[in-house]
């Protein structure tokens, strides 16, 4: 019979087997917990690397764009108009609008200038107001018809294109600020050769022509680049002087076509116009985004001298280092669909009216700033009155 002594000595050799075993888990445990932490650190200073390698890529890109875009900034001759911030009317609660916070907004003007001229005494064919959220990127452009019946700036009324030839981009930004409650202080403003060659240095922009929008494309083409007899009838060499679009569908319009496409207003109207010129605004955005920082800069070189802008050089260099930041969320028209109507006033002739003023500045807070409680300034319901006085509507 075994004694207590025996049963004493097993039961200690088993404890020392358990505390071996154990032990060997707890080596092996931390083995694995060793080599887990070691791969993890390893992935972690491959992750840093490849961050650094990016900055310093990113960095290098940036540096370059900065370089080609200042060498070719100083050597054309962009024409720049610095606008007086105390020439510039805003309403005097705009100053205080929490709403618009964050958005940088700019004027987009095109002008029907073919001698270079792009100042005072050009009537704007082309009125848009770029709103950009800085923290986002995203873009809402919306587009403010030639014809519409506002204030010009100066208390006087008429067609708001009217504002751009009387007194020029100024004049033109205070009728935008003082009718719809915005704060622009910047602007642009292109001629048809300017977006020409914006679009040929890109290498064109795809576009979706109508078979009704052909031969419209093609006279405005040929109205562009043809001479004219008895001051009526235009004549180019199609293949030479430029080339026609044949047929309907998606397709990549050179500079000659794509502005000839802006400009097309017998089908669909003005406000149809309009849509065009955004859609192709668009179009050369996701060209532009796609091209290289040498491209980008030939581009800029090549157009500048087409190209009258409040905006400086530093100003340029930064938004064009952002460019893939930028994505454009949204579209319309002002006066909105649902609040306008076209009609003849007096000598000023057939305009487009908003219906009223105040609700549309509304619907435009909300479109621009996602703005849902905006009440217009006092100003805007003084002009909202007198339109109505002048309209009827």
């Amino acid at each position: 019979m075994a004694s207590y002594r025996d049963d004493d000595r097993y039961y200690d050799d088993r404890r020392s087997d358990d505390r071996r075993r154990s032990s060997s888990g707890r080596s092996a445990s931390s083995r694995e917990a060793a080599r887990r932490r070691a791969a993890e650190a390893k992935r972690r200073k491959k992750k840093k690397q490849r961050k650094i390698i990016l900055l310093v890529v990113e960095v290098c890109v940036l540096l370059l764009l900065v370089g080609v875009f200042w060498f070719f900034h100083s050597t054309t001759k962009t024409q720049k108009v610095k606008i007086n911030e105390e020439d510039i009317v805003i309403n005097e609660s705009v100053q205080e609008n929490e709403g618009m916070k964050g958005y940088r907004n700019i004027a987009l003007f095109g002008v029907d200038s073919r001698d270079g001229s792009l100042g005072k005494g050009n009537r704007t064919d082309t009125i848009i107001i770029c709103s950009i959220n800085e923290d986002t990127g995203d873009i809402r452009l919306c587009s403010v018809y030639r014809d519409t019946y506002l204030n010009l700036g100066n208390d006087s009324y008429n067609k708001c294109n009217a504002a751009y030839a009387k007194g020029g981009p100024e004049q033109a930004i205070n009728m935008l600020n003082m009718n719809l409650d915005l704060n622009i202080t910047d602007y642009v403003t292109v001629g048809f050769e300017g977006l020409i060659k914006t679009i040929d240095d890109l290498g064109g922009v795809y576009v979706d022509v109508t078979e009704e929008e052909i031969p419209h494309l093609n006279n405005y083409q040929i109205s562009m680049v043809g001479k004219t007899t008895d001051n009526e009838h235009f004549y180019a060499d199609e293949g030479k002087d430029y080339i026609a679009v044949t047929s309907p569908g998606r397709q990549k319009l050179n500079g000659l076509q794509a502005t000839a496409y802006c400009r097309i207003r017998y089908v669909g109207n003005d406000f149809m116009r309009t849509w065009r010129q955004r859609t192709v605004l668009q179009e050369i955005m996701k060209v532009a985004k796609e091209s290289s920082a040498s491209d980008l800069a030939k581009t800029l070189s090549d157009v500048t001298p087409y190209v009258a802008t409040s905006l400086d050089v530093d100003e340029m260099t930064a938004m064009l280092g952002d460019i893939a930041k930028y994505n454009v969320v949204a579209d319309d028209g002002f006066p909105f669909e649902s609040n306008r109507a076209t009609g003849t006033v007096g000598s000023k002739g057939s305009c487009v009216i908003p219906n009223n003023l105040e609700q549309n500045v509304v619907l435009l807070q909300q479109f621009l700033f996602d703005n849902d409680a905006y009440t217009p300034s006092s100003q805007v319901s003084s002009y909202s009155s007198k339109i109505s006085q002048d309209t009827g509507y």
